[in-house]
């Protein structure tokens, strides 16, 4: 059942993540079709050059909290990917000139900040309507290095 209800779009994911710079609107929808690098098979991109048909991809996201860190400008944001592409949220906050922290795939010159040794993403919660017709909602809790970094944005998590 769950398998089929991704593959159908009827299952709701919430991402966090934290990205470089301050996003200007308190909100938005990127909606860029993407298809695979023609310089480097392992990444995916919403720009020209790429190889094969681009796919649709519509991602949403919300400004939870913008800050500053060592100088640095930083956005905390919820990613609701409407599609459910490869690399979809990491391909469309870069689209949008705001790629995610420690991603050395898509953001290379900025790998590492924030103390995150690993991409700073996380798969927040889930939600679905279940064959018995409830409402099933699922959260995962922030692990530590997440947590280290809220403690430094004005929400003080």
């Amino acid at each position: 059942f769950l398998k089929n209800a991704f593959k159908d779009r009827l299952v709701d994911k919430t991402y966090h993540a934290f990205v470089w710079w301050s996003v200007k609107d308190d909100s938005g929808k990127i909606d860029a079709p993407i298809a695979r690098s023609k310089n480097d098979f392992r990444k995916w991109s919403a720009s020209r050059g790429v190889r094969g048909e681009k796919r649709e991809a519509v991602t949403e996201y919300r400004v939870l909290s913008r800050f500053e860190e060592g100088g640095e400008k930083f956005t905390f944001i919820e990613s609701r990917p409407k599609t459910g592409r490869t690399h979809q949220i990491r391909v469309h906050m870069k689209f949008i000139n705001h790629p995610l922290v420690c991603d050395s795939l898509y953001n290379e010159k900025r790998p590492k900040a924030l103390g995150f040794d690993r991409l700073a993403l996380h798969s927040r919660k889930i939600s679905f309507t279940g064959q018995n017709g409830d409402n099933y909602e699922f959260e995962a809790p922030y692990p530590d290095d997440f947590l280290e970094a809220l403690a430094r944005t004005p929400m003080g998590l």
